[in-house]
């Protein structure tokens, strides 16, 4: 199994590993890009639509992402009954160092 991609992905998972950081799991790495790099308002209910997962997990993994100060719930002025999901700077930052480590191992492939 010499496959280039996957020796990338793995090389990449290595050093956020190494790192320190927190492991996230895929459904709270997609939740995170989903809200970064899709233009909002993010709601629970839009995210488990996109995700085609139940709001309850949705909620699970909003938990830990919200506990590591990487999102944040915030209600919706416009309709009380909505909690959105909103970028922080601490996700930003974990996303910016993300980028690093795949840029990194794009390199050393290269």
């Amino acid at each position: 199994m010499g496959d280039t991609a996957l020796n990338f992905w793995k090389n990449t998972l290595l050093g956020y590993v190494r790192s320190g950081r927190p492991d996230l799991t895929n459904r709270q790495m997609t939740l995170l890009l989903l809200v970064y790099l899709t233009p909002g308002p993010h709601t629970v209910r839009g995210l488990a639509e996109k995700l085609q997962v139940s709001k309850p997990v949705v909620t699970r993994a909003l938990n830990t992402l919200s506990t590591l100060g990487y999102l944040q719930r915030q209600r919706d002025e416009a309709d009380k009954r909505n909690v959105l999901v909103a970028q922080t700077r601490n996700g930003a930052q974990f996303l910016e160092d993300f980028e690093q480590f795949i840029a990194g191992e794009r390199a050393a492939a290269a």
